[in-house]
């Protein structure tokens, strides 16, 4: 390609671009947007062709109602698909270790950590319900088993839930699943 004094460039592989100042052979002398001038080959560069030339290009082929018309065209969203076995799985885990919920437990008797953690199971159960959250797991740990005891003895006083022992593959022993029935009257 050959330019001339004033033909306005771009560079290939770079962002730059600028206005011809001299050309010596294959060496052209550029003059960039910022003011700096520098020297290229020929082959890295580009013409530029003026806005106005562009402008009319884009318009000559196609009628400004027809380009209207395609970008008012219905394109249906893809639907994103839940795989069979993220659709089964729990939306709201509830850890109940007794560190997760208190910053020390210094001063603090079995009975006091007990209470802290049935206290939040039931705070996090009524809130499932209230904002009608299907499933729930209680991750109380493996232990004695006391805290377990207390959770089952809780969920019985509803009638309008379930519970089992959670996925043992991503909890282990120590975590109860709780299903909640949505419509019951």
């Amino acid at each position: 390609m050959s330019f001339k004094k004033g033909d306005v460039v771009s560079v290939l592989d770079e962002d730059i671009s600028g206005t011809v100042l001299k050309v010596e052979g294959q060496t052209v002398s550029v003059e960039t947007e910022d003011g700096f001038i520098l020297n290229f080959e020929a082959q890295e560069l580009i013409k530029i062709k003026s806005d106005k030339h562009i402008d009319s290009e884009l318009f000559r082929a196609s009628s400004l109602s027809q380009v209207i018309s395609e970008k008012e065209e219905y394109k249906p969203k893809k639907s994103v698909r839940i795989k069979p076995k993220e659709r089964f799985e729990p939306t709201m885990e509830v850890d109940l270790h007794i560190h997760n919920l208190t910053k020390s437990t210094k001063n603090m008797e079995n009975y006091d950590m007990l209470t802290l953690q049935l206290d939040t199971a039931k705070h996090k159960l009524e809130f499932a319900m209230k904002n009608r959250i299907q499933k729930v797991v209680f991750i109380h740990g493996v232990g004695e088993g006391v805290l377990k005891m207390e959770l089952e003895y809780l969920f019985n006083h509803y009638d309008n839930l379930k519970y089992y022992d959670a996925n043992y593959q991503k909890y282990g022993v120590g975590a109860t699943e709780v299903y909640i029935f949505q419509n019951v009257k």
